[in-house]
């Protein structure tokens, strides 16, 4: 579909352009395996030679679809569906990384990624380095090795709330030569599209808002196709020398700006098979189909909401960047001028026990572990999320001991407003 049209159209009609007599609606292609004529069609899949289907691991018609919908949203060449959000952060990493290599992080991530990268990708021997994503360029180019391939952070880090500043970060990984991983959870490319600010790869938790109803875990990958590997071809061998695995086929050379994309399907999905199923592909699409309807008023609420607490007594601390005394509200006027996200952090006083008390006496707002999606809902990150964590590794992710993560949904919002109000009085 024509990049040309906005992001509401694209939401609705991107990735699915039926002909004469198809469905209008994307169709689940409930299948693990895919019909041919001849046994060289099926060669020529095999070698990558050819584009189709052969196996629902690799690619399925359903989940291409809304995967070229994500791409269109981002405004990237190519992107893949997977399992989850940890799925694609592993895979985004690992497509470009092996034993031996190093990567830098933003400290301000979720903690199941924080736990992924420092303690699993360790196991694989793959390093990472942590630190604060207010950090000066001096500080954060002095973390560069000489193995170093990437920079990851998050648009908005969950639940910290911090904003990356996308343009920074960008200069400093190119200035190394690596590309910059950017995780668009929160914004969505509705309210921020990371690759007009420098960012090259973008990583999405499509479990959260993209779904908007807690229907589908699923994750994914888009490329911008701006990177130049083969300029930096020396760090990047799995993508610009030949894989034995394919006839010695070279990504780079094949698939020109797709090669990213194309190494994660090829050699991740079919060694690893994190693959999203149709079904939950097919859910997503449908949420995806209201999304620019539901980012704007997940936002107002949530603006009206950090406005309430910020004025309510027994609040110690309110931290959302739509509020103009927020150490973060400049950054978000420059990378999401229309809105951020409905997710706010807030600490009542008291600390802790007086926390657990609150969420406790909520009625209309849930305690679950998820986050973004239609139905506001509560979290106390330091119990539940993060408890594998110790203070001290808490605080460098930013998350405090009494943070209360608090998604907002899109419910009217004086609904919302009287649930809290009744709750802080209990």
């Amino acid at each position: 579909m024509a990049k040309q049209f906005k992001r509401e159209t694209l939401c609705v009609q991107a990735g699915w352009s039926p002909k004469k007599g198809e469905p209008r609606v994307l169709p689940i292609y409930q299948s693990t395996t895919f019909k041919y004529e001849t046994s060289e069609q099926m060669a020529r899949l095999f070698d990558l030679e050819e584009n189709g289907y052969f196996y629902t691991r690799l690619q399925n018609p359903t989940n291409d679809a809304v995967a070229a919908k994500i791409a269109a949203l981002e405004g990237g060449v190519a992107a893949i569906l997977t399992s989850s959000g940890q799925a694609a952060n592993f895979y985004a990493i690992f497509n470009i990384c092996e034993a031996g290599d190093h990567f830098i992080c933003s400290s301000a991530i979720y903690g199941g990624t924080f736990n992924l990268f420092g303690v699993t990708m360790k196991k694989l021997g793959i390093e990472v380095t942590f630190i604060s994503p207010d950090a000066s360029e001096e500080e954060i180019s002095v973390a560069f090795r000489p193995n170093t391939k990437a920079l990851f952070g998050e648009t908005i880090s969950n639940p910290s709330l911090d904003i990356l500043d996308i343009e920074k970060f960008a200069r400093i990984a190119h200035n190394h030569g690596v590309p910059l991983i950017v995780d668009n959870t929160f914004p969505t490319p509705i309210n921020c599209r990371p690759f007009e600010w420098g960012a090259d790869i973008v990583v999405h938790s499509t479990t959260k808002y993209m779904d908007g109803h807690a229907t589908s875990v699923g994750g994914c990958i888009v490329d911008s196709g701006k990177f130049d590997w083969e300029a930096h071809a020396e760090k990047f061998p799995g993508l610009c020398t030949p894989d034995e695995s394919y006839h010695g086929l070279t990504y780079t050379k094949a698939f020109g700006n797709m090669a990213y994309i194309q190494k994660a399907t090829a050699q991740l999905m079919r060694d690893l098979g994190s693959i999203q199923s149709p079904q939950n592909a097919f859910l997503l699409n449908i949420g995806l189909e209201t999304l620019h309807l539901r980012m704007p008023q997940h936002c107002r609420n949530a603006q009206k909401i950090a406005e309430y607490l910020q004025t309510n007594n027994k609040v110690a601390w309110v931290n959302y960047c739509g509020l103009p005394d927020n150490k973060y509200y400049e950054l978000a006027q420059k990378y999401m001028p229309n809105g951020s996200c409905g997710v706010i952090s807030f600490g009542l006083k008291g600390g802790r026990e007086v926390a657990i008390k609150f969420m406790d006496s909520l009625k209309l707002a849930a305690i679950v572990t998820h986050v973004a999606d239609a139905r506001t809902c509560v979290l106390h990150p330091a119990s539940h999320t993060h408890r594998q964590l110790s203070d001290e590794q808490l605080l460098e992710a930013g998350v405090r001991p009494d943070l209360i993560r608090f998604s907002v949904g899109i419910e009217n919002v004086d609904d919302i407003l009287e649930d809290i109000e009744q709750a802080l009085k209990a």
